[in-house]
C-alpha cells in the first residue's frame, strides 16, 4: 500500500499543535541554537518555489540540531512594509494594510504546511504598530547619539516609484524594484551615519563564519583606501582651494589637469562667464546618469573646461580645472588630480580632449617613453619629478607626502567608499519618521512615550513626487513636544531596510510593550547562530544589521558585536528554461501542484536531493517521483521487518553480512551528520539511500530466524532518526511504528564509531575458470600473494584444481580471486 502522505501529515500537524511540540523554552539549560531564515515579504498571497527552497531545508537543519541536543529557536515573521503593497493600493484603491494582513494570514497557513518548527508565539509583523513603535525608537536612539541626521545631498530618484533610493538599491543605473532609469536630485534627506563604523565593520568580517564572496563584497563596498589629501590652490581665487585624495602621491608631477564632479560645490564659482552655458548644460546632462554608469571604465569620457586653473603644490604649475561625470561628488572629495600617464580613466579623458600626458613613473630597468600607448598603472621608478627622480614609487610617495604634510599642503588620511545610509522615502507604506518641526524650537524628536507615530488612513496614495503623508492634514498638523505650539510632522517614511535591520532582536521578546527587548534575555539568545538568506542582501540588509547591532552595543542595549555569527546563502531555483521565474515569462512553478499530489515531505526531500542548496539550478521535476518511490521503499522495509521487533527472537550471528551492515550504518551516520551540518543536503539524502539499500540486502541474505536482532533494530531505528529532519511527518509515523514514543524529534541524533567505518573482513569470491566455486570470509586487506594463498589453501578449491595446471591467478583486491586452470 502506498504511503498515505496527506493523512499522515494532518495527523502529526495536529499532534504537534495539541502537544506544543514546537513550543520554545528560552530558559532551557540546553546550549542555544538561534536558527533564522530571512523573513518573507507578503507582497503576494502565496509562497513560491523560492520560499520553499529557502525555508524547508533550513528547517531540516534546525530539526537536526534539535536532535543533537540544542535548544533550537526558529522564529518566523513578515517584512510587511514596502513599495509593492503601496503600488497595489495605487492600482486597486485597496488600503495596503488590508491586502498585507490578508496575504500574511494566507502565507502563515502555507508556512505551517511546510511542517517547520516555527513557534508562532514569537511572530513579528513589521507593519504593525506594536513593531514599528520600536523601529521609531531605534531612530530616536540613533538621533540622540548623532547617528541620524538630515542633510541636503544628491540622491537617486526613481521617476516611476516617485521615491529616493539608497545607492545599494540602484543596479546598472536602474531601480532594483521596477527597472526604471534612475536620475539624480538634490533633496534634504535623513541619513544614518554608518560611516562612523566603517573600520569596525571591516575588522568584524574577520570574526564571522560567512561565505568569503559575501565578505569580499562588503569589503569592496566599504572600500578602504590609505592615501594623501592634498590642497590645490586656485589661480585667481585666493579664498578658495580644492582638496583631492590620492593613493599615489608619487605621480603628483604628472598631474596635467584637475577634474571636479558636476555636483561639486565650487563648480559655479570656478566657471568663467564664457564657459557658463556649456558647464550648466553638462551638469544637467550628468544628472541623468547613475553613479555606476558614470564610473564604468568602458564609458566614453565626456567633460567641459571651467576656464579656471589650479596650482600643483609640488611644482607650482597651473593646470586646467575641468568637470566630468566620471568623478562622483559622493566619493572622496569630489575632486580628482588627473595623471593621464598613470591612470586608465585619466588617460582616456586626456586623449579625448588632447590634454598633456607626462610620464613620471617608469618600469624598473627601462627608460621613459616618447609617447605612451596606454597608461602605466604599476609602481616603478620616479622620473621628471625634480629631487625625487630615481626613487622607487613607494619611497617617493612617502617622501612627497611627508614633505607636503610639513608644508601644510597635505595630510595622510584614510578614506572609505562607504557612504552614509540614506533612510528617507517619499512613500506611504513605511514607518513614519518620529520628528516634528516647530517654528520656535526647530527640529524636535517625538518623545518616546508618544510612540508609535501611527500611519494615518486618510492619505492619497497616488505618487506626486512628494511624500503621500503630506496629504493627510490630521497627520501633518500636531503640537511641538517642547513648547506646545503648532508644529508639523516629518512626512517621509523610513526605508524598509530599517525595519529589517533589527528584527532578529525583537523575535525573542515580541510581546514586550515596555521596551523593545529584555537586555538580559537578548544577550543570552543572540547573536543568531545560523542565518540563511539570499546573497543579494550582501551590501544592504546584512551590512545595515551589522551597523545597527554595533550602534546598539555602544548604547548598552546589546553586549555582542555581530548579529549573525554564521551565514549560509541558498541558491536560486530557476524556471525550467533556466531563466529567473516571473509571471511575464510564463515560467513560474507552482508548489501547490506537487503538494497536492505528493504532500510536503516528498516535496521537501526532493528540493534537498535534487539541487545543491547553495547553488540551486533550473527546475526539473523528473526526480520527484523517485523520492516518492524511495520513501515507499522505506515504508515497505518496515513492513517486512516489523515483526522482528516483537515476535522473532533472531540470532547473535555476527558474520560478514552483519559487519557490512554495521559498516554502512556507521558510514551513513557519519556522512549524514557531516553533510547536513554543512547544508549539503543532497549528499545527506544519498547516504540515507545507501543505508536503506544495505538493509534490504541484509534481510535478503538472512532468514527471520537468522537476523541479528540487536543490530537490525539499531539500524532501522537509526534509519528513521536520520530521515527525521528531511521528512518530519513521515518520520513521526515511522517512529511510532517501531517505538511508539513520540516525538521522534526528542530522540538523540545517532552517533558513529570510527572503528566501524571500515570493514575488517569480507566475503572473498573464489572462481575457477570464471565460475564461482567458493566464498571465503577473510581479511579485506589481503595483498595479491596472500589472497592467492588463501584461495588455494581452501579444501574445496584445492580439490578442484588438483592434477591441473594453474595458468594464472587473477586477484581483484577486496573482491575476488579467479584461478585459471587447464
Amino acid at each position: 500500500m502506498a504511503i498515505p502522505y496527506h493523512q499522515i501529515e494532518s495527523k502529526w500537524k495536529a499532534y504537534w499543535e495539541e502537544n506544543k511540540t514546537n513550543k520554545v523554552n528560552l530558559n532551557s539549560d540546553k546550549p542555544k541554537m538561534y536558527t533564522l531564515v530571512m523573513f518573507s515579504y507578503p507582497s503576494a498571497d502565496k509562497l513560491h518555489l523560492g520560499h520553499w527552497f529557502n525555508y524547508a531545508p533550513t528547517d531540516s537543519w534546525a530539526r537536526f540540531k534539535r536532535m543533537q541536543g540544542f535548544n533550537v529557536f526558529e522564529p518566523m515573521g513578515f517584512d510587511a512594509f514596502g513599495l509593492p503593497a503601496e503600488n497595489y493600493a495605487v492600482k486597486t484603491g485597496i488600503h495596503p494594510h488590508t491586502t498585507t494582513d490578508g496575504n500574511i494570514s494566507y502565507i502563515r497557513e502555507q508556512l505551517k504546511a511546510i511542517g517547520a518548527m516555527y513557534d508562532w508565539d514569537y511572530e513579528v509583523v513589521t507593519s504593525h504598530p506594536d513593531y514599528y513603535k520600536w523601529t521609531q525608537w531605534l531612530f530616536l536612539k540613533l538621533y540622540e547619539k548623532g547617528l541620524a541626521y538630515k542633510a541636503n545631498a544628491p540622491v537617486n530618484w526613481c521617476p516611476k516609484d516617485q521615491t529616493v533610493l539608497a545607492n545599494e538599491q540602484v543596479h546598472d543605473g536602474k531601480c532594483e524594484r521596477c527597472g526604471t532609469e534612475v536620475v539624480k536630485k538634490n533633496l534634504t534627506q535623513w541619513f544614518f551615519k554608518i560611516t562612523d563604523y566603517a573600520e569596525e565593520l571591516l575588522e568584524g568580517l574577520n570574526t564571522i563564519d560567512w561565505p568569503e564572496k559575501t565578505k569580499a563584497m562588503q569589503r569592496n563596498w566599504i572600500g578602504k583606501s590609505t592615501g594623501l589629501q592634498i590642497r590645490f590652490d586656485l589661480d585667481g581665487h585666493a579664498d578658495k582651494h580644492l582638496d583631492v585624495f590620492t593613493t599615489r602621491p608619487d605621480t603628483l608631477f604628472g598631474v596635467t589637469y584637475v577634474v571636479l564632479a558636476p555636483e561639486h560645490a565650487l563648480v559655479d564659482a570656478l566657471t568663467l562667464p564664457e564657459n557658463k552655458s556649456a558647464v550648466e548644460a553638462y551638469v544637467q546632462q550628468a544628472a541623468k546618469a547613475s553613479d555606476i554608469d558614470r564610473v564604468a571604465t568602458t564609458r566614453e569620457k565626456t567633460g567641459v573646461f571651467t576656464g579656471s586653473y589650479a596650482i600643483n603644490p609640488v611644482n607650482n604649475e597651473k593646470v586646467p580645472v575641468w568637470i566630468s561625470d566620471y568623478v562622483l561628488a559622493t566619493y572622496g572629495t569630489g575632486a580628482v588630480m588627473a595623471v593621464p600617464a598613470h591612470d586608465t580613466r585619466d588617460f582616456a579623458f586626456a586623449k579625448q580632449f588632447d590634454l598633456p600626458i607626462i610620464e613620471v613613473i617608469i618600469p624598473e630597468g627601462k627608460s621613459a617613453s616618447e609617447e605612451l600607448s596606454e597608461a602605466f598603472t604599476e609602481k616603478g621608478v620616479m622620473a621628471r619629478s625634480g629631487k625625487y627622480d630615481g626613487l622607487a614609487s613607494t619611497d617617493g610617495a612617502k617622501q612627497i607626502g611627508d614633505d607636503l604634510e610639513k608644508s601644510g599642503q597635505g595630510k595622510w588620511t584614510i578614506q572609505y567608499k562607504l557612504r552614509d545610509w540614506l533612510v528617507s522615502r517619499q512613500r506611504y507604506w513605511g514607518a513614519p519618521i518620529p520628528i516634528v518641526y516647530c517654528d520656535d524650537c526647530g527640529e524636535v524628536a517625538v518623545p518616546e512615550e508618544q510612540l508609535p507615530v501611527e500611519l494615518p488612513e486618510d492619505v492619497d496614495f497616488n505618487p506626486h513626487g512628494t511624500s503621500p503623508l503630506a496629504t493627510s492634514e490630521t497627520f501633518v498638523h500636531t503640537t511641538c513636544p517642547k513648547c506646545g505650539k503648532p508644529a508639523k510632522r516629518e512626512v517621509d517614511t523610513m526605508d524598509t531596510f530599517v525595519c529589517s535591520s533589527w528584527y532578529y532582536l525583537r523575535y525573542p521578546d515580541p510581546q514586550n510593550d515596555d521596551k523593545p527587548w529584555d537586555v538580559d534575555l537578548i544577550n543570552r539568545i543572540l547573536p543568531v547562530d545560523k542565518y540563511v538568506g539570499g546573497a543579494e542582501h550582501a551590501t544592504m540588509h546584512l551590512l545595515y544589521s551589522r551597523f545597527v547591532t554595533r550602534a546598539l552595543r555602544d548604547m548598552g542595549f546589546v553586549s555582542f558585536d555581530e548579529p549573525f555569527q554564521s551565514l549560509v546563502h541558498q541558491g536560486v531555483i530557476m524556471g525550467p528554461d533556466g531563466m529567473r521565474m516571473s509571471k511575464s515569462k510564463g515560467n513560474v512553478v507552482n508548489p501547490e501542484n506537487y503538494l497536492e499530489k505528493y504532500g510536503s515531505d516528498v516535496f521537501r526531500m526532493y528540493l534537498m536531493f535534487g539541487f545543491a542548496y547553495t547553488d540551486g539550478g533550473p527546475w526539473d521535476d523528473s526526480g520527484i517521483a523517485a523520492i516518492d518511490r524511495f520513501l515507499n521503499r522505506v515504508w515497505r522495509l518496515l513492513d517486512e521487518v516489523q515483526n522482528t521487533f516483537f515476535t522473532v527472537k533472531g540470532s547473535d550471528l555476527f558474520e560478514a553480512p552483519e559487519k557490512s551492515l554495521r559498516m554502512v550504518m556507521h558510514q551513513s551516520i557519519k556522512g549524514v551528520t557531516e553533510d547536513t551540518e554543512r547544508f549539503h543536503f543532497n549528499t545527506s539524502v544519498s547516504r540515507i539511500m545507501e543505508l536503506t539499500n544495505e538493509l534490504y540486502k541484509y534481510i535478503q541474505e538472512r532468514t527471520d530466524e537468522n537476523y541479528n536482532r540487536e543490530l537490525l533494530e539499531t539500524a532501522i531505528r537509526n534509519l528513521v532518526l536520520l530521515l527525521a529532519p528531511f521528512v518530519p511527518h513521515l518520520a513521526e509515523e515511522l517512529w511510532g511504528r517501531i517505538d511508539g514514543t513520540p516525538t521522534v524529534f526528542d530522540q538523540t541524533w545517532p552517533s558513529y564509531d570510527e572503528a566501524y567505518l571500515k570493514v575488517d573482513e569480507i566475503d572473498w569470491v573464489i572462481q575457477v575458470n570464471g565460475k564461482i566455486r567458493q566464498r571465503i570470509t577473510a581479511s579485506a586487506t589481503l595483498d595479491k600473494k596472500e589472497a592467492e594463498e588463501m584461495a588455494l589453501a581452501d579444501e574445496r578449491i584445492s580439490e578442484l584444481v588438483q592434477n591441473k595446471t594453474i595458468r594464472k591467478v587473477i586477484v581483484v583486491p577486496k573482491k575476488l580471486v579467479n584461478i585459471v586452470v587447464s
